[in-house]
């Protein structure tokens, strides 16, 4: 797939400065904030950057290898958490609410018939879900392509319908352990800093969970400079596949991208393997407590907004963190210059 994502614009960069440094306050004082202003700025290369219509996607599929005892929870969990999605009534739900992001749930591949449903899209990739990627590739090479280009093909659409800010979550049964494995192939990172307890295993399920990940790793053998679609197409699920389409499509329509934990990210790492300047649209919401998520975090030199032990999943980082990248926003655009409240300036 090829997605054309423009390096951001730097004209702007000393006029956006200059308005956030004249602003009535001691310089650098709002911290992120300053930078999360500029950045968004050079996004939308303006001196008022304003978010519209924010949207969150909840991508959901199913993992073959969640039957190999993956995960604390059955895999029934993953349809009955999207019912739960569509009556309202998740932590991803209230957030949303609570924070005015349009969520939409995206069934990339779960096994279960939901029929047509409000607020869902059906987008299975096959019905079953993923195959077992602990004895063989976990989707075919068309399946991975069709994954992602069908997340593309939605946020084009709500990039259409005027949405400039995006991000992603996702929920399936074992995608933790798609993550890890994803995130160890890309980065070259141990294996072991890469596995978490994910949904919150004991620990004889972690040290169970790690021995899974290794079997897999070696069913694979991958080649270290493996690319991404391969590894996608032998770890990934197609939900998180579905993510990395959104994702680039999103930037090369100029959306700012809220980033949330550990499995979104991990969409994000394969999606700057295929186009490195996404990255420079990315806001990343919070560090979760998933052990994996400080190796991707270090290797696409992310800074973080928020760290409060997050683990959730489901966007539910990024939902909380809006309304503090909102703030930057607000700032920029109606707190007073010095020169216009008539307020001295620092001679120092």
């Amino acid at each position: 797939m090829n997605f054309s994502i423009p390096a951001l614009d730097d004209s702007l960069i000393s006029s956006l400065q200059s308005k956030i440094d004249n602003k009535t306050k001691p310089l650098g004082s709002l911290g992120l904030l300053e930078k999360i202003a500029l950045q968004v700025g050079r996004i939308q290369n303006t001196l008022s950057p304003k978010f519209s219509k924010p949207h969150m996607l909840i991508f959901a599929g199913d993992h073959g290898a969640a039957k190999a005892g993956i995960s604390a929870y059955p895999q029934d969990v993953s349809w009955q958490m999207i019912e739960n999605y569509l009556k309202g009534g998740a932590g991803a739900n209230v957030f949303s609410r609570q924070n005015g992001l349009t969520m939409i749930v995206v069934d990339a591949g779960i096994a279960h018939d939901f029929g047509p449903r409000d607020g869902l899209i059906d987008a299975k990739i096959s019905p079953t879900g993923t195959r077992n990627y602990l004895v063989e590739p976990a989707m075919t090479r068309m399946q991975c392509e069709a994954a992602l280009a069908k997340g593309a093909e939605i946020a084009r659409s709500i990039a259409d319908q005027g949405c400039n800010v995006m991000g992603v979550g996702e929920k399936g049964i074992g995608n933790t352990g798609s993550a890890s494995l994803i995130t160890h192939a890309l980065t070259g990172a141990p294996l072991i800093d890469c596995v978490g307890r994910g949904t919150g295993l004991n620990d004889a399920g972690l040290a169970h969970k790690r021995e899974l990940m290794a079997q897999a790793v070696k069913r694979a053998n991958l080649p270290a400079d493996a690319d991404v679609m391969t590894v996608l197409t032998e770890f990934g699920g197609f939900e998180i596949v579905m993510m990395t389409g959104a994702l680039l499509a999103a930037a090369e329509r100029g959306m700012t991208l809220l980033v949330d934990g550990f499995i979104a990210t991990s969409s994000l790492l394969a999606a700057s393997r295929i186009a490195p300047a996404i990255r420079d649209y990315c806001i990343f919401c919070h560090r979760s407590a998933e052990a994996g998520h400080i190796v991707q975090l270090r290797e696409l030199s992310g800074e973080h907004l928020l760290d409060i032990g997050m683990r959730l999943g489901e966007g539910t980082g990024a939902m909380v963190a809006y309304p503090v990248i909102c703030s930057a926003l607000a700032f920029m655009n109606e707190m007073a210059s010095f020169e216009s409240a008539g307020v001295s300036k620092n001679i120092r």
